[in-house]
């Protein structure tokens, strides 16, 4: 039987052991497949042999031990994950975003969002951001700038930190920007689960509080706003590692220093700094403010600063006609289903013209910086989803992105450069192709040819005598009149409105008064262009192409008669004027006429080829030589004539014989050796320059001079003027304008507005019941002092809270943990509202009813008399 057993038991213990041995060779393989998958840059992992000795030693009945999966969070995964994206950028050559070395919530956010290949900022920007340098870059509107900044960020921040503060600062200039990046940091870091706060003017402070007090990860605000919740709260932003700056040009030239100064006294001394914008001048003394470390410049589109998907036409127009001309083109040149953004000087140019539109038919609505918040965003989004047309001030010029937005027109035309690309760049986004209109009064051609030399283009006008065909219609930049008809027939209809609306009387009145001012505040523009702007001949301007093409022959021919008649100039001298023929005056006239008949036509000739445009230098200086001799020898037959009429001739007062070939000797220069007093991007440099009237050079300069005694007795009694003695320092202190404004010191050492504190924070603790004692175990970037010398006078009489310094790593972390009486409430309140969305009203009417009707059914006890005492007790 034991020898049955033992030969029956062989066959049977066979297929195990196979089994056994091929379930062992199948974990060593994946073992080493797993060790290969998961190497590093040094080599790979060498956990084979390892494995093999482990299966020796625990036998076949134990699990091999394995790595942590990536579900788990350990001390480790911070390493793992490094060295896995080291792996994807080693392997990955493609050039997208798998060879940046992202983790993979950041990329599944980036593939969720639909993006798949990297704009050129973004190539050059996110691989320097995440080696952790401080970046200072510029880009054209439209190329991705705030992923630019948002993806390194995610990947900086990981995950969801309960513990530490606020680790990551996105600063904008306006409102509508913050809203739009908060909601682009929502798409893109769907998957990173960080948590935003948003802190705008406008909005409720007591939202803003709460949440702070939530521990964000990321704070997205406007600059005033952020100061004044940090001055109310007493909030530390220690724990930030990651500031950005975007539009940062806007930023530090909108007159925010003094709140700017105060958030970045506030920073650590080890953060990250990131500027962006799509107009940063080259160099970076202007933003030294920002607290740079080192910075990486980064500049592209430099040369070509507009999109090649934009076309732009400039219509020359009385500055008393433009509503007219806006009109023709809303109904006529746009299409109806297209959005168009219309951009105006004050919000009182917004308002009368929103009135305007909407009286003449057209769907419009407005958005201007002292509107209500609630009301910009109810504008907003009827213009997004019912109105064509949004009138805005320069709010939105920077950095929103409307993505069906067709069309934009600058109502008032921009006195700076950069400010028209900022304008301009709301179109012809992310591969879309876009149309830009300008109004052009006669008293802002000088600052269109500002922007034409910051752009490094040439001025292109419209011929008089031009036939319209394809190519016409289809050139850029091209500078025209509007047809008198098309401003008759739209202003006759306007007039008749303002008639009839004493409202918009009155709205068109503020606005005239408003245009009066900004004409007198804005900057003036450069004397070259004022002198070039005179040289340009107006008056013979022709139609723009864009309307040449919408009219017929015959209108067309009534047009050019209309401006022959306009550009028409007799033949006949003031000599000829009611002169009879017997005349001697008009007979010297007609006798010099015959006589120089050849050199006027060969000058009207030579004239009218100057308007058309030479081919080439050389026709040119020969055209000009051809001019100045013909100029020359009718001067000598007029001295003719006028010698043998009025008398002797009179002496020349000098030697003008070679003063034009001297002009034209110094005029030439040789290329090789001529060094130019200005480089050649000056123009395209002054364009982009933050603030003040001069560069950075400039301004540090004159912020270095040093009078030490004016040299009139004017300017002596102004410096007295200057100073005043003050009683507390005991000496002459400046006068800096701010003396009647209340001012309190903050924990940087630095002097801000007293309207700052108003203990709206102090109140809001004692509404929601937050006493100090919580807030102090949150941490102390939310804690509320009383200020410096009430917190003075509390550290001294309060000895036991001093040892509390040292554990500054504890102290300064939030903690999430609720009080009891926290967690009793919330459970109040979700157990109340369970028991009202399931009906709990009706339920306990109807159990009262039934129990009133089992009372009325026992007539209070009306039987057994123990009955009668339970039912007693039961009510």
């Amino acid at each position: 039987m034991a020898a049955g057993r033992r030969v029956g038991s062989g066959p049977r213990s066979r297929p195990a052991m196979a089994r056994w041995k091929k379930k062992g060779l199948r974990k060593r393989r994946t073992g080493a497949s797993q060790a290969r998958d998961s190497d590093s840059e040094d080599g790979d992992f060498e956990i084979q042999a390892e494995d093999d000795a482990r299966t020796r030693k625990l036998g076949p009945g134990r699990a091999l031990p394995s790595f942590p999966t990536s579900e788990c969070i350990s001390d480790v995964e911070p390493d793992t994950r490094q060295m896995v994206r080291a792996q994807n950028q080693k392997k990955k050559k493609s050039g997208g975003f798998q060879s940046m070395g992202l983790s993979y919530p950041v990329f599944k956010g980036i593939m969720k969002k639909g993006y798949k290949v990297p704009t050129p900022i973004q190539r050059k920007t996110i691989p320097v951001i995440l080696d952790g340098k401080d970046v200072v870059a510029m880009a054209r509107t439209g190329s991705g700038k705030t992923a630019c900044f948002l993806l390194p960020m995610f990947e900086r921040l990981k995950a969801r930190s309960a513990q530490a503060g606020a680790r990551a600062l996105i600063l904008s200039p306006t409102r509508e920007l913050a809203l739009q990046t908060m909601k682009f940091t929502k798409e893109l870091g769907k998957f990173t689960g960080l948590k935003t706060a948003l802190i705008l003017g406008g909005d409720k402070m007591e939202d803003q509080f709460a949440a702070l007090h939530e521990n964000p990860d990321i704070i997205i605000g406007t600059p005033g706003r952020l100061v004044h919740v940090a001055v109310e709260m007493n909030l530390k932003l220690q724990s930030v590692e990651y500031v950005v700056f975007d539009e940062a040009d806007r930023l530090f030239e909108m007159g925010f220093a003094e709140q700017l100064q105060e958030i970045i006294g506030r920073l650590p001394g080890g953060h990250q700094t990131v500027l962006f914008s799509a107009t940063l001048p080259k160099l970076l003394v202007e933003f030294a403010r920002a607290g740079l470390t080192e910075p990486v410049l980064i500049r592209l589109d430099v040369d070509t600063k507009l999109n090649e998907q934009l076309k732009t036409s400039f219509l020359l127009v009385r500055e008393d006609t433009k509503a007219a001309v806006l009109l023709y083109l809303l109904r006529n040149v746009i299409r109806p289903q297209d959005q168009t953004v219309v951009f105006v000087a004050t919000k009182h140019h917004a308002e009368y013209l929103t009135e305007l539109l909407t009286a003449q038919g057209v769907s419009c609505t407005h958005i201007y910086s002292a509107l209500d918040q609630t009301a910009r965003k109810i504008n907003l989004a009827k213009f997004t989803h019912k109105c064509s047309t949004l009138i805005v001030t320069d709010l939105a010029a920077r950095g929103l992105d409307i993505p069906l937005l067709d069309n934009v027109i600058n109502y008032s035309f921009p006195a700076k450069g950069k400010l028209f690309l900022h304008r301009v760049g709301r179109v012809a986004r992310a591969g879309r192709s876009g149309t830009a209109y300008s109004l052009v009064a006669p008293d802002e051609v000088p600052y269109l040819l500002d922007l034409h030399l910051f752009l490094g283009r040439s001025v292109t006008l419209a011929q008089p005598r031009e036939e319209p065909s394809a190519d016409a219609v289809g050139r850029d930049g091209v500078l025209g009149r509007v047809p008198q008809s098309v401003v008759d027939d739209e202003d006759s209809g306007l007039q008749t409105t303002l008639e009839t609306s004493l409202e918009l009387q009155g709205l068109h009145r503020v606005a005239d008064n408003a245009q009066q001012q900004y004409v007198r505040s804005r900057p003036a523009p450069s004397p070259e262009s004022i002198k070039r702007a005179k040289e340009l001949d107006l008056a013979g301007l022709g139609l723009h192409p864009l309307f040449s093409s919408r009219f017929e022959e015959g209108e067309l021919q009534r047009l050019r008669l209309v401006d022959s008649i306009k550009n028409y100039r007799t033949r006949a001298t003031i000599f000829e004027i009611n002169a009879s023929s017997r005349d001697p005056s008009s007979q010297m006239m007609r006798a010099k006429r015959q006589r120089d008949r050849k050199a006027v036509a060969s000058f009207q000739q030579a004239r009218g080829g100057r308007q058309e445009g030479p081919t080439g230098p050389v026709s040119h200086k020969e055209l000009s030589q051809k001019e100045g001799e013909e100029e020359e020898d009718m001067a000598e037959s007029v001295e003719g004539v006028f010698t043998e009429v009025v008398g002797q001739k009179r002496p020349r007062p000098g030697p003008n014989q070679g003063a034009k070939r001297r002009r034209e000797e110094a005029r030439q220069r040789d290329q090789e050796f001529y060094v130019p007093y200005r480089p050649k991007d000056f123009d395209s440099e002054q364009g982009l320059r933050v603030g003040g009237t001069g560069g950075a050079f400039e301004q540090q300069v004159s912020g270095a001079v040093l009078d030490l005694m004016g040299d009139e007795a004017q300017n002596m009694s102004r410096g007295r003027q200057q100073l005043r003695w003050d009683r507390k320092k005991k000496r002459f202190v400046g006068q800096s304008g701010q003396e009647d404004k209340k001012k309190i010191k903050t924990e940087s050492g630095r002097y801000i507005n007293s309207s700052y504190k108003r203990d709206l924070y102090q109140k809001w603790k004692q509404k929601q019941k937050i006493d100090d004692q919580d807030s102090e175990e949150e941490g102390p970037s939310n804690q509320r002092g009383p200020g410096p010398r009430r917190a003075g006078k509390r550290g001294r009489s309060q000895g036991g809270s001093q040892p509390r310094a040292p554990s500054a790593p504890t102290g300064r972390m939030r903690s999430e943990l609720k009080t009891k009486e926290q967690i009793l409430k919330h459970r109040r309140q979700a157990q109340k509202q369970r028991f009202l969305q399931r009906g709990g009203l009706k339920q306990l009417s109807a159990r009262n009813r039934r129990r009133a009707q089992e009372l009325r059914r026992g007539a209070f006890g009306r039987g057994a008399p123990s009955r009668k005492g339970k039912m007693r007790k039961r009510m």
